[in-house]
């Protein structure tokens, strides 16, 4: 798990036409992208070099990598995915998580059934939510649920499980 890539940013297209590109963050903000100077590209070979970063005022970033010459080089970068690796983050505090640490994560019950896997960590607003899919049956996808990540709902998680109360495993 410490080696799996974290996703803390993604181009959202060019800023100007000196190869500055636009970023949506995933992470703690600005502060977070200045702590790493190489970025893995999620799905392309390579790394892309960060050279300045600044905060756009709206949420997200704007940035120079060494790697980005001009405009058309930043725009070819449009919905790429920065990564790092796990184990260059932080360390958390009981009962914080990164999302990656969660998904791949097999899911049961408190009484022990085997629910399925984590596929993903949502937030629409209020809090995180984690997706399960349960295991498919003759060939076709497994139905999914989605369960709040709160204390209520998810009573424990490690490297190996999450563990999920019954009363919000019923779909």
């Amino acid at each position: 798990m410490q080696d799996k890539p974290v996703t803390l940013a993604a181009i959202t297209g060019a800023h100007g036409v000196a190869g500055e590109v636009r970023l949506k963050l995933f992470g703690e903000g600005v502060e977070a992208l200045k702590g790493h100077r190489a970025f893995g590209i999620c799905g392309r070979e390579g790394q892309l070099t960060l050279k300045k970063v600044r905060d756009d005022g709206k949420g997200g970033a704007i940035a120079r990598f060494a790697e980005i010459a001009d405009r058309g080089a930043a725009e070819k970068m449009r919905g790429t995915a920065l990564t790092v690796p796990r184990s260059s983050l932080p360390p958390l505090a009981e009962g914080e998580y990164y999302h990656a640490d969660l998904i791949g994560l097999s899911a049961v019950s408190d009484n022990g059934e085997a629910l399925g896997t984590v596929i993903a960590v949502e937030n629409f607003g209020a809090q995180d939510i984690v997706e399960i899919e349960r295991p498919g049956v003759d060939g076709k996808r497994g139905k999914r649920f989605m369960v709040p990540m709160n204390p209520d709902a998810v009573l424990e998680w490690d490297a190996e499980k999450l563990v999920v109360a019954q009363d919000f495993c019923d779909i």
